[in-house]
């Protein structure tokens, strides 16, 4: 199929390529590469790395995946859905360890496209996705307290966890600075109503140079990002991470998470994309995209990358339409950051604030929430509500493990349920040649009708089959059952040891191809007689009627 390609919608794109589509290319890359700037110093803030460390992401994997990438339109860069991740790996195990992890991230989500995972991204729950990006921005709204109201924390304050940022909070919340308060209440402000003005301009930049010339030319006492980091305006630089099996090992399920986020957000960035330009992208080669993207990223000095929806939305509305825009707000982010990195030294720690509470606001998918609490069943709740908490309160790896384990429990119980053993009383071959109503069964021959999957979580439906004084023959119909595990293999074996102590012949009736598969596979087959495989009831019934007949001659 086209989207499933393995080659980089660039390539394809080129093909039809003109003058006037390179034009509108170049300035939605350019409008792009400005929302970006904002945003990528914030990101790279709330993730525990220095200002450039997001803009390096932003250049380098942006680059990438827009040239190698299997979507039209996809802008890729940090996005908030990291941040949280980052900064507690950065903590626990510095830039090395993140590097590390990002790199395994990069090559296992190679892997994933190579082997055409792509699609098995949509087998991972929403409610499991709108639970834990719910719970990632609720930890990135906690994160920016200390800077919205200008807390001051004593040295060696534990604020890795989010639990910890809370405790913290409330216990310095006497150090609260109202001129922190104020620009950053300006800041949202501005990022609140701006759109409402002008679509063109990014209410980010808007809020960034509003504060920069507040705390200046107020001479406010407001901490910026020069007063709490050192800004480079340097290119970056190759760097490879010191490799070892140990270090491998240790940063191992971090790079795992990395790989799983990414995937599930880049995928999910193209669907969206794909809806707006009503286009189709390639999944396994956005995979491999973003796996190159992250590799390059971590070796360049970044942080790890995936599709930024709300790029991507931009880079649509204001016409690019081929992966050309992509990379030109890669290369506009290199003059950018050459030309204009001293100057975001300047920006007041309270609007990057501003900035993030806007970006949490917008990924919270607070309708969603409320919308699946009301109308979902309960199982998928407990899922919703688990992740989410588990994600606020622990962090995203303990979330997405416990969610997709308590998820896959739930389905497996519900799938169990609708698993039904029903005996028969009579029936009617003449209205319905696979009814079960008028005629009487013949004597001694009971019939039961087996309905939905059998697996694991349904074996003890055929346990409960109970045997009456003077059964003879059993007929067990399966024309419901689409599927037949090992373990429900097993229990009717079991099942057949005992009417076989019995003295009970077992018949089986309307066996579709996956059961009847797996009977042939487990010698199941011989083991019955092929004669006691039957096509039809009324055949089953017939034929049961016969071995009665020689049984009681």
């Amino acid at each position: 199929m086209h989207k499933d390609k393995i080659k980089p919608m660039l390539f394809s794109t080129m093909k039809h390529y003109d003058g006037k589509q390179f034009i509108t290319d170049v300035i939605s890359g350019i409008i792009v590469a400005i929302i970006a700037l904002p945003l990528s110093i914030a990101l790279a803030l709330a993730s525990g790395v220095n200002p450039e460390e997001g803009l390096y992401t932003a250049i380098v994997a942006g680059f990438i995946i827009s040239f190698l990438g299997g979507s039209r339109v996809q802008i890729a860069g940090p996005t908030a859905a990291f941040a949280t991740i980052v900064a507690g790996i950065v903590a626990k195990n510095g830039m090395e360890g993140l590097m590390l992890a990002t790199i395994i991230a990069g090559v296992l989500l190679i892997l994933m496209g190579v082997l055409r995972l792509g699609a098995l991204i949509r087998f991972i729950p929403y409610t499991i996705t709108t639970g834990f990006t719910s719970g990632i921005a609720v930890t990135i709204l906690i994160g920016q307290f200390k800077d919205f109201f200008g807390l001051s924390y004593p040295a060696g304050t534990e604020t890795i966890e989010t639990m910890d940022k809370i405790r913290a909070a409330a216990t310095n919340f006497a150090t609260f600075n109202p001129y922190a308060l104020l620009v950053g209440g300006i800041s949202l402000a501005i990022l609140i109503v701006w759109p409402k003005i002008s679509e063109k301009i990014p209410g980010s930049l808007i809020a960034v140079i509003a504060g920069i010339l507040i705390v200046k030319f107020a001479k406010l006492p407001v901490s910026t990002i020069e007063d709490l980091y050192t800004i480079s305006n340097k290119l970056p630089t190759f760097h490879m991470p010191q490799f070892s099996f140990a270090a491998v090992k240790a940063m191992a399920s971090d790079g795992f998470t990395i790989a799983i986020l990414a995937a599930i957000e880049s995928l999910l960035s193209c669907v969206v994309a794909d809806s707006m330009i009503n286009s189709h992208h390639r999944s396994n080669m956005e995979l491999i995209a973003q796996g190159c993207g992250n590799i390059g990223s971590a070796l360049f000095g970044g942080i790890p990358a995936t599709g930024a929806i709300a790029r991507t939305a931009a880079n649509i509305k204001n016409g690019g339409r081929t992966p050309v825009a992509g990379i030109v707000h890669a290369i506009v982010l290199v003059l950018v950051l050459v030309v204009l990195m001293p100057y975001a030294a300047l920006i007041p720690m309270p609007t990057i604030a501003a900035i993030l509470f806007m970006v949490a606001y917008n990924m919270c998918q607070w309708r969603t929430f409320v919308h699946l609490c009301k109308t979902a069943p309960k199982s998928d709740i407990i899922v919703l509500v688990t992740t989410f908490v588990l994600t606020v309160v622990f962090d995203l790896v303990i979330a997405i493990e416990i969610g997709m384990a308590l998820a896959l429990i739930l389905f497996m119980k519900r799938m169990s349920e609708e698993t039904q053993v029903k005996g028969w009383k009579s029936y009617d071959p003449e209205e319905d040649p696979d009814g079960m109503n008028l005629k009487p069964l013949p004597k001694h021959v009971r019939v039961y009708e087996i309905s939905g999957p059998m697996f694991f979580g349904a074996t003890e439906r055929i346990a409960a089959i109970d045997f009456s004084v003077n059964t003879q023959v059993i007929i067990l119909r399966m024309r419901s059952v689409p599927a037949l595990d090992a373990t429900a293999m097993h229990a009717l074996e079991e099942f057949y040891h005992r009417c076989h102590e019995n003295g009970i012949t077992l018949v089986f009736s309307h066996v579709n191809d996956q059961p009847m598969h797996t009977m042939k596979k487990d010698g199941f087959i011989q083991l019955i007689g092929k004669e006691n495989f039957r096509p039809h009831i009324d055949d089953a019934i017939a034929w049961a009627g016969e071995l009665v007949g020689k049984k009681t001659a």
